[in-house]
């Protein structure tokens, strides 16, 4: 039996009948890895020993109360795991191994997950294609010339690849939902505050939510469960627990009332994604859901107030590597000369472009150009998704504009490479909950994907359209062949 192509919920069904034990899927799943991830890349660490012994500890206990017990988990690598390399795939981080874990990681185990390994990922999560890492590029398991996406590219290729059937990533601008589109996976993030940031080595403060990434919604509704809730080391976590989010996954459509973009015809996407959204909203119509079309705020500002709020952001947070305290220091005469060629050597090209202009922007005579409108931007986008969702249980929309590209292909392109966000950054500068799921393919055989959004703390009406359209599309990749 392939234990590694099995939901949270069948193998919690295998594990309550002693069908099966952890560290026999554990096992399973290293194997994969071990056949598989040469080609992939999607890890940068493998803890084969110590998940062994994890998942050998838990072999001994009762699944009850557990709602991970036994289930592998990948995390990226820009998430504190105490004891193990955190590098965020930089090599100004190599050797630095935190001392405390997450708080999702700390979740995870405490809801009997194992953790795997830690993931590849663009440099401090800073790009789209998973090609910035000081180590590797991770290939997209469809087609491995093509990427995965990014910055979680290690995570999503990981559970498109059957590897794992959980990990989690980070979405700062869209890095957990664009890749799991390009690879064919459900990517979830929350409501901005709804899982702590305690452990999560920072690019931009105000955008940054960890979320899973996984086969099936409602996998992903059980993770979500584990992980959200108040934490007193996270001032910005919401002080009112969600709920139980798999009850939202089998409820229908009906009732819901479903905004989508109006003149989504003349969008610059791909044609199949066009016809995707065509089909999806007779279909809901179909299963008495109220679909009607809506101006949604604008793409192009919400992109670039992005980009000024996120690089200002990343500008400040990284200013704490200088080689005074963590991990690489390079070798230098003087004081100042350590910091240029601490900072020179270890930061890759684009943390570097966008500390630089996170630096420009916040610099005394362009910060009220840049930084204080594009917050002002910011305030007018909240505003109006407040005055959307008072209307509207949900937005419907692409994930991204079209399928993968090819592995080179943007990387010296970097507006190109920016604008594979421009329907996923909307979510973090209003701190929506969001997710994309797979919703077929195009003609080269690459995934495609489609976004819902809802509304402030909107996880429950989020998880239980996004189980109607995954129903719709009849995508489920646990499914027998």
């Amino acid at each position: 039996m392939e234990y590694n192509k099995k939901s949270i919920s069948e193998l919690r069904k295998l594990y309550s009948e002693n069908k099966v034990s952890p560290s026999e899927v554990v096992s399973f799943c290293l194997d994969s890895i071990n056949s598989n991830d040469s080609k992939i890349e999607a890890f940068l660490k493998v803890f084969y020993e110590d998940a062994m012994k994890r998942a050998r500890h838990l072999d001994g206990e009762s699944p009850e109360g557990k709602p991970l017990y036994g289930i592998p988990v990948a995390v990226k690598d820009n998430i504190c795991t105490k004891g193990y390399e955190t590098t965020c795939a930089s090599k100004i981080l190599e050797g630095y191994r935190p001392p405390y874990n997450a708080t999702v990681v700390e979740r995870l185990l405490d809801a009997g997950a194992v953790i795997i390994g830690k993931t590849n990922m663009d440099e401090f999560a800073m790009g789209s294609s998973t090609e910035n890492s000081a180590y590797k590029i991770t290939k997209n398991p469809y087609d491995t010339e093509y990427a995965p996406g990014g910055s979680s590219g290690g995570s999503a290729a990981a559970v498109a690849a059957s590897m794992v059937p959980v990990s989690l990533g980070s979405d700062t601008g869209g890095s957990i939902r664009q890749p799991a589109s390009l690879c064919g996976v459900v990517g979830l993030k929350g409501t901005y505050g709804r899982v702590s940031r305690y452990g999560l080595i920072a690019f931009a403060s105000s955008l940054d939510q960890i979320g899973p990434i996984t086969g099936t919604v409602e996998d992903s509704a059980v993770v979500m469960n584990v992980i959200s809730g108040r934490d007193s080391r996270d001032a910005t976590t919401i002080p009112d627990p969600p709920g139980d989010l798999t009850e939202s996954v089998g409820k229908g459509p009906e009732g819901m009332k479903i905004a989508v973009p109006r003149g989504y015809e003349d969008l610059d996407i791909a044609d199949e994604i066009k016809e995707i959204l065509k089909g999806t909203i007779e279909k809901l119509k179909a299963e008495n859901a109220s679909v009607e079309f809506v101006e949604l705020p604008d793409m192009d500002a919400s992109i670039a107030c992005y980009y000024i709020l996120a690089n200002a952001e990343a500008s400040s947070n990284l200013a704490r590597y200088d080689g005074v305290k963590y991990a690489f220091r390079a070798e230098a005469e003087s004081l100042e000369e350590m910091y240029e060629r601490t900072r020179g050597e270890g930061f890759g090209d684009e943390v570097k472009r966008r500390v630089l202009l996170g630096t420009y922007v916040l610099s005394a005579g362009y910060y009220d150009a840049y930084y204080k409108k594009a917050q002002q931007v910011r305030a007018m986008i909240c505003s109006k998704f407040e005055s959307l969702f008072s209307r509207y249980d949900l937005v419907m929309l692409p994930t991204v504009p079209g399928t993968s590209f090819r592995i080179g292909e943007r990387i010296d392109n970097p507006i190109e490479m920016y604008l594979s966000d421009i329907f996923t950054t909307p979510a973090n500068i209003a701190g929506l909950p969001a997710i994309s799921l797979p919703a077929g393919f195009a003609e080269n055989g690459l995934p495609l994907g489609i976004q819902l959004l809802a509304g402030y703390a909107g996880e429950a009406k989020l998880l239980r359209g996004a189980a109607v359209l995954e129903r719709i599309y009849g995508f489920n990749r646990y499914k027998e062949e």
